[in-house]
């Protein structure tokens, strides 16, 4: 059996249905993944998450490897036993980090060179220590370092970091074949850069196609640039990659665009929105988001969304909701982060059942609509 099966393809779309086979189980695609930086997803436990509907979860090599360290990891049984969950795993390489901590690191062609922000001592990601971590951790899916340009860059620093992120893709896959790390059932992804520029993201896909790994992923996306071109962008990563092997767009989104990027044949998505934003006391609906601290939830006897099969929707009101989150009362971020994450886990379920049924360019398209017109009211 092959790691990836296309079940369905949608005949008016790039979207597909499709079942990714990993060490600890298997994922029903289109799937979000919510994100478990440091071995937790915030405010969640792994049991909450299951009953949620999450099929895999995110671990970061970079935090990981800084506290408690992958090398402990390992000795304590691998991140799966760890963080007491029995699904698949995928973790970033730390590459992000080149974006999000530019302040505390150079590049050169080895590899990144970090001060922790925990602590200031020096750290070191290259190719081999990247994948030794995550073999370490014992993740099912494991991504290559690549190096993220910002947004509004020159096409030279694009071509820069997509000839950088390349090289350090093939030795990433070598390190991991000198370790075993493929031969033992994980999955190594490389990641398509470009940035805004659709033919570096051709030609950065046509590079990693030529590595024949189980996966791919598509970075560099949603890092402040318009929507016009963080879609332009995988459309133009998503049409080179093979059709038989799974996309995954790292990093996004909001409920319709993570619906528009399954329209242009992506499968796996990841982000902290639905965790963030709970803790901000936002939840998500069909009808757009709400903000709780708002006073006229104050006597609101509705559930969030209503007939919502989730432990918060079945149990509590907007009101109750309401005044955990003024009362600052931590329960108030649990109840609305398995809420949101259920939401999100949700719309990955609809989209694939309609897929299945034939109908999700329509159902999409009026998902939407009733989202982006919901918010509107609300702002």
């Amino acid at each position: 059996m092959s790691a990836f099966e296309l079940l369905y393809e949608d005949p008016h779309s790039g979207a597909r249905r499709g079942r990714l086979h990993c060490l600890h189980g298997q994922i029903e695609t289109p799937i979000f993944m919510p994100v478990g930086t440091q071995g937790t997803v915030k405010a969640l436990t792994p049991t909450q998450l299951e009953e949620a509907g999450a099929q895999i979860i995110l671990g970061n090599t970079y935090h990981l490897n800084l506290r408690p360290g992958s090398e402990l990891v390992h000795e304590l049984g691998g991140l799966h036993r760890f963080m007491g969950w029995d699904k698949p795993i995928l973790t970033d390489s730390g590459g992000f980090q080149v974006f999000s901590l530019a302040s505390l690191r150079q590049i050169s062609e080895r590899g990144i060179a970090f001060k922790s922000h925990l602590d200031g001592r020096n750290v070191f990601l290259g190719p081999e220590e990247v994948v030794t971590i995550q073999d370490n951790l014992g993740s099912d899916i494991a991504m290559v370092l690549d190096e993220c340009a910002p947004a509004g860059c020159s096409e030279q620093e694009a071509q820069t970091a997509v000839d950088r992120s390349l090289r350090w893709a093939e030795d990433c896959v070598e390190v991991a074949r000198r370790r075993g790390f493929l031969d033992r059932g994980h999955y190594l992804f490389p990641i398509v850069q470009g940035n805004r520029f659709p033919h570096l993201r051709r030609q950065c896909a046509e590079g990693l196609v030529q590595l024949e790994m189980a996966g791919y992923a598509i970075g560099g996306v949603s890092v402040g640039e318009p929507e016009p071109e963080m879609m332009s962008a995988v459309a133009a990563s998503a049409e080179v990659l093979p059709s038989n092997k799974p996309r995954y767009v790292m990093g996004v989104g909001t409920p319709p665009q993570l619906l528009r990027f399954i329209a242009l044949g992506a499968d796996m998505f990841d982000c902290v929105m639905p965790t963030r934003e709970a803790r901000h006391g936002v939840a998500f609906t069909p009808d757009g988001k709400i903000n709780l601290k708002n006073q006229r939830f104050r006597q609101d006897e509705r559930p969030l969304v209503e007939g919502m099969d989730n432990y918060t929707c079945r149990r509590f009101s907007r009101a109750y909701l309401r005044h955990l989150l003024v009362s600052g009362e931590m329960l108030s971020a649990t109840l609305l982060s398995l809420h949101n994450v259920h939401f999100f886990l949700d719309l990955m379920r609809q989209a694939r059942a309609h897929l299945e049924q034939g109908d999700f360019t329509r159902w999409s398209a009026a998902w939407i609509e009733r989202y982006e017109a919901g918010r509107a009211r609300e702002t």
